[in-house]
């Protein structure tokens, strides 16, 4: 299938990715629940860093992957996501 270019929010930043054209909903999926999650620590705890909060948002919903028994491809892509943007504020963070 073909690839399709996106550009994904996550905690007001812009992200862009290439995709297989399958994948796209799986990616807007994971981001949408990134999003919530940012938001929930946000509102919940004193944690303004949008770092930290992404950073606690992907710890939180993997922990929650590694309870649940039945992987599922929704979070397949929630850790492949999640490996592009931590691979993506390691670089920004160097320069």
């Amino acid at each position: 299938m073909a690839d399709v270019s996106l550009k994904i929010v996550i905690a007001g930043r812009t992200y862009p990715l290439t995709v297989k054209k399958e994948d796209e909903e799986a990616v807007h999926q994971a981001a949408k629940l990134i999003n919530e999650k940012v938001k929930e620590f946000e509102q919940n705890y004193s944690v303004r860093d949008k770092q930290d909060l992404i950073a606690m948002s992907a710890l939180n919903l993997l922990a929650m992957q590694q309870n649940t028994p039945k992987k599922t491809p929704e979070f397949d892509e929630l850790n492949q996501l999640d490996l592009f943007v931590s691979d993506y504020l390691s670089k920004e963070s160097n320069s």
